[in-house]
């Protein structure tokens, strides 16, 4: 290591402070950026010695919303809560199709039955921005203790409340004494951050100072478990599943999770990863406030990964004898299914050579899904990921180490630099977010890179051995049929114009520094 790369400490803001209203940005805590373009091995070294920075386009299509993107899928959920939006009307549609997409998930499968969203909005208007709203939203308050009796009531924050500087703690201080629900602020304006993941911490900063009880006893049978919501119903099937099979129970959080299941984090035996840009400041706070340990890497994607992710909660449990015969067991049954997808991959072209995957993925999925993508016998030269920070660089250099050195896209909601680089890279498969552009014009394979956790198709799967395999399939699958694909080729019209497909960079709306 020379002089000028920053050591393990200063790579992450590591002290969580509770004292703070909330969280610093992602973009500050972790040096987060979600523009780049180049190979992978040269974007880490840019992130090791300091210089890697956030950089401007002259245009973008469309951004995440640190409070729409995140938190209207999640809080919602949670049983015993309501959600406030201090915020305009229209900040909280988004929860009305979440609420929709959940019902989805049969009872049968675990989704409680008496399951129903519950949130209000101060309706912020002129009024409020040039007077202020705080006597508005304690009267919110109120009417949500008289109408829902929930354990909390959360606040989240919008643009609006943020531009007039509303004193949301004041109003907490206020208004705390006069119900029963503990108050939870949570600041999550859509414009404090270019990073939709300091959503994330926001709202497990908020978790960690208001809701989180010192524990009463230690259950050293209990897993935390915090997922995106990208993952599926069927991958948090397959986790307790797993995890039973070796008597340990999994606190899953926040989807459907009561307060109690938040208040008692503290007493878990370690926090155990399926995304780490998401659990990352949840999994410190705890380490740090109450000594529950935790780990970020791997997520238990593949068969490899899910080895690795079982054998290192059984070093929190003592379960190691018990996740070895796990292991033994699984694989029996799993193993000739991989060896039986990847024959087929490696056949599939008939020449020896290998079918080729561009994915966009989260920095989560970019450290678990392309060493997924190896182990099915896949070449992923080239990857798109949404965004970028210190949080993933070590786990990135190891991942470089074991399979060698990628282009990589960092981009957030850009359809036309990831169709740009999908026209220029033309891959067997191209996968696609459900949050970052549709499908694409090609005759060649296109499926999604992710479903939402509203997907309880058996299919739908990405974790754990079920998931290794459902997903290998699902990849072949998008090789084999194509008429979809087809139809679009020759039925509509493109997106774009054939200009833009010639340009040689997929960042061309770049902005030009001094």
């Amino acid at each position: 290591m020379s002089g000028t790369e920053l050591t393990e400490n200063e790579l992450i803001e590591e002290r969580i402070d509770l004292s703070r209203a909330t969280c610093p940005n992602r973009e500050q805590r972790a040096n987060g950026i979600n523009v780049w373009y180049g190979k992978a091995s040269d974007l880490a070294k840019e992130a090791r010695s300091g210089c890697l920075r956030q950089r401007e386009r002259n245009f973008q299509q469309s951004s995440g919303c640190v409070l729409n993107f995140y938190l209207s899928v999640r809080i919602g959920t949670i049983r015993d809560a309501v959600a406030i939006y201090h915020a305009p009307v229209g900040c909280s549609s988004a929860a009305l199709g979440y609420r929709e997409l959940y019902r989805h998930v049969p009872v049968e499968l675990g989704r409680p039955a008496n399951f129903d969203l519950h949130w209000v909005t101060t309706n912020l208007g002129e009024k409020d921005v040039v007077y202020g709203a705080g006597d508005k939203l304690g009267e919110t308050i109120i009417e949500v203790e008289k109408r829902y009796n929930p354990k909390a009531i959360f606040i989240l924050t919008s643009c609006t409340s943020g531009i007039i500087g509303e004193d949301i703690e004041g109003v907490v201080a206020k208004y705390q004494p006069q119900v029963k629900a503990t108050i939870v602020p949570i600041h999550c304006e859509g414009s404090r951050s270019k990073l939709v993941q300091t959503g994330y911490d926001a709202f497990w900063h908020a978790v960690l100072k208001y809701l989180v009880k010192k524990p009463e006893k230690k259950q050293k049978d209990l897993i935390n478990v915090a997922s995106m919501l990208s993952y599926t119903w069927q991958d948090r099937l397959e986790i307790k599943r797993l995890l039973g099979k070796v008597g340990l129970r999994v606190n899953f959080i926040p989807e459907f999770a009561s307060v109690e299941q938040l208040e008692t984090l503290s007493e878990a035996a370690v926090t155990a990863p399926i995304c780490p840009t998401y659990t990352d400041y949840l999994a410190r706070g705890l380490e740090q406030e109450y000594g529950v340990p935790y780990f970020l890497y791997p997520s238990p994607m593949g068969i490899a990964n899910t080895d690795e992710w079982l054998r290192t909660i059984a070093k929190h449990t003592g379960k190691e004898k018990e996740v070895e015969a796990l292991i033994e067991e699984e694989h029996k049954k799993w193993l000739p299914k991989l060896k039986a997808i990847r024959h087929e991959f490696e056949n599939f072209k008939g020449n020896g050579e290998k079918v080729e995957v561009l994915g966009a993925l989260g920095q989560g999925r970019l450290l678990a899904q392309i060493p997924y993508f190896d182990e099915l016998g896949l070449k992923s030269s080239a990857a798109m990921c949404q965004d970028f920070d210190n949080l993933i660089l070590q786990d990135l250099e190891k991942l470089l180490a074991q399979i060698g050195d990628f282009d990589i896209l960092v981009n957030t909601f850009q359809a036309a630099e990831q169709t740009h680089i999908t026209n220029q890279r033309n891959p067997d498969i191209a996968m696609t977010c459900p949050f970052q552009g549709g499908a694409f014009k090609r005759d060649k394979g296109v499926t999604r890179v992710h479903a939402l956790r509203s997907d309880a198709h058996p299919w739908s799967a990405q974790s754990g051995y079920t998931g290794a395999i459902a997903f290998g399939n699902f990849l072949l699958q998008s090789l084999k049929s194509h008429s979809y694909q087809r139809t679009m080729l020759e039925k509509t019209r493109s997106t774009y114009k054939d200009w833009w497909y010639k340009q040689p960079n997929s960042l061309y709306y770049l902005k030009a520094e001094d």
